[in-house]
């Protein structure tokens, strides 16, 4: 990973288990990571090297998933030598429902947001 958020940015993300109590549609989406149409989508991490969030793996939306992300992991991929994965530097924390690729996986109804390519 070439652009890996600092440390202040991952103490900003709630704990693991943190919210639980908060319904997924609900859920701040607080980073996201990204290599080609693969998209990581973070709510919570441990601190040390476990995320909580959801991932869209190839585009496929119907197989996507909320589930644990080792960080260490999405550092060390790389694709054909060349590309790795990527923190968008660009994300704008939001809830879940607001993100185009979550309401479409989940069967949510998704409010177009401008400028929202995730």
């Amino acid at each position: 990973m070439w652009n890996e958020p600092k440390q202040e940015k991952l103490d900003s993300v709630p704990k693991l288990y943190a919210t639980e109590h908060v319904d997924l549609m609900d859920k701040t989406i607080h980073m996201h990571f990204f290599i080609w149409n693969t998209d990581f989508l973070i709510c919570e991490y441990d601190g040390a090297d476990t995320f909580w969030g959801f991932v869209v793996l190839a585009g496929d939306l119907l197989n996507s998933e909320w589930g644990y992300i080792s960080f260490s992991e999405l550092k060390s991929i790389k694709v054909q030598g060349l590309y790795e994965v990527e923190h968008d530097e660009y994300w704008h924390i939001r809830p879940a429902r607001e993100v185009k690729l979550i309401s479409a996986a989940q069967g949510w109804n998704y409010n177009k947001i401008k400028n929202d390519y995730v």
